[in-house]
């Protein structure tokens, strides 16, 4: 879902000093794995974003394919075929990725392919996996501008980005007029993952008399976002909506809010909060976390009955808490979900027919949720959730008539406080 122009031209020269590097893993094990060995393994191959300015995000990706692989092996594999995951790092670049993807099918002869992490590199790999008549199920491209490119291979499990702030919006304006934040800051980095969620719900707050004190769109390649937090501190606005696309930005600007003496009542980031463990690390514990939110489809404290074990496995594996895995772990899970599903409805690995059946309006079930694409591949059936961070706790705060919504943490404490 998530990258911008400033990471492309990072990763260039990331790649070019680093080149490419390979990691095959293959996910069997016991008695299980042994029953199936003889058959013939079948290779999915995927890039991913191992180093460069996603390296994180890439990192969390791989755990979650790793830990579909192991299940699907011990459950017999892919109609009797063991998974093989082929993953190559493509540095977090847009040019890398298309040359990865091109080796993979080429040169490794991969049977299937899963997406990288973000929708711009989520974008290239469809068009470079489309030429060779493949799909491309991913779980991390859903911006507008992959589905607008009017591709019929790319399939994104999770949920669209477009609608990841309508929860908190929806809330937010509900707020009795005496409780409602009466300003509000909109900063976004220009992004295909962040603006299309700002933009969505702006008008929304401003015809709840909520006035725009301050609103910019920033330059993907900043790198020192301390002037910008700066200038949305001496506005002083009672809610704070940031475009981040990852858990370095939010926190520089957690950290220069605190530095400059400022704490919104309300701040939501679009990404970062949502990356448990790695989040609370950056920006120094829970107290500095707490209050914090963040749009998404997934927490895990789900209580969907496929999330709580995929969540008891990463935390027996990783270590941890629930609260502390990463939302991209059941992002990348969910892609091996789903297309273990198509497989064994379409009886093989011909992608044609896999396509076919994942546009045929077939619901099908993911550690996520539900998920059924429309036409243009995406999945029209997730729900939105604004989660929070309520002291050590990452709790789902609405929508607030979902029965397993709690209370919202409002006004936001103090830097330190929470």
């Amino acid at each position: 879902m998530k990258l911008g122009n400033r990471r492309y031209l990072r990763a260039l020269t990331a790649t070019a000093l680093a080149g490419v590097s390979m990691l095959t893993i293959v996910g069997s094990s016991g008695a299980s794995a042994r029953s199936h060995a003889s058959a013939s393994p079948v290779k999915i191959g995927i890039s991913l974003s191992l180093s460069g300015d996603f390296s994180a995000d890439g990192q969390a990706f791989q755990q979650g394919y790793q830990l579909w692989a192991a299940d699907i092996n011990r459950a017999g594999g892919l109609l009797g075929h063991p998974v093989v995951l082929d993953i190559k790092s493509d540095a977090s670049s847009p040019t890398q990725v298309v040359t990865n993807y091109q080796a993979l099918i080429s040169n490794d002869h991969v049977a299937l392919t899963f997406g990288p992490f973000s929708s711009l590199l989520s974008l290239p790999a469809a068009k470079a996996v489309s030429r060779y008549g493949y799909a491309l199920v991913e779980g991390a491209g859903g911006a507008p501008s992959v589905f607008q490119a009017g591709l019929k291979n790319v399939f994104d499990v999770s949920l669209p980005v477009a609608d990841d702030l309508m929860p908190f919006a929806k809330w937010v304006t509900s707020l009795p007029a005496s409780q409602r934040p009466k300003t509000v800051a909109f900063v976004t980095s220009n992004d295909p993952f962040t603006e299309p969620q700002v933009t969505t719900i702006e008008p929304l707050l401003r015809k709840a008399g909520m006035k725009v004190v301050y609103n910019k769109v920033f330059p993907a390649e900043v790198t020192d976002y301390t002037s910008i937090a700066d200038a949305v501190a001496a506005a002083k606005p009672q809610a704070v909506v940031l475009g981040s696309v990852d858990v370095p930005t939010v926190s520089a600007f957690m950290q220069a809010f605190e530095q400059s003496g400022f704490s919104p009542k309300a701040f939501i980031a679009t990404g970062g909060p949502d990356q448990g463990a790695t989040f609370l690390k950056a920006v120094g514990g829970v107290k500095n976390a707490s209050g914090m939110m963040v749009p998404n489809a997934w927490y895990g404290g789900s209580a969907n009955p496929l999330s709580k074990t995929m969540v008891a496995e990463y935390v027996k594996k990783y270590g941890g808490t629930a609260s502390q895995v990463s939302s991209d772990v059941a992002e990348a899970y969910s892609v091996g979900e789903v297309m273990a599903q198509a497989v064994k409805a379409t009886g093989g690995f011909n992608n044609k027919k896999i396509m076919a059946y994942l546009h045929s309006g077939a619901t099908l079930q993911s550690v996520q949720g539900p998920v059924r694409f429309n036409g243009l591949g995406e999945n029209v059936v997730p729900t939105a959730f604004t989660f929070q961070w309520q002291g050590a706790k990452f709790v789902q705060v609405n929508p607030a008539g979902d029965p397993n919504s709690v209370k919202v943490l409002y006004p936001k404490p103090a830097w330190g406080k929470g």
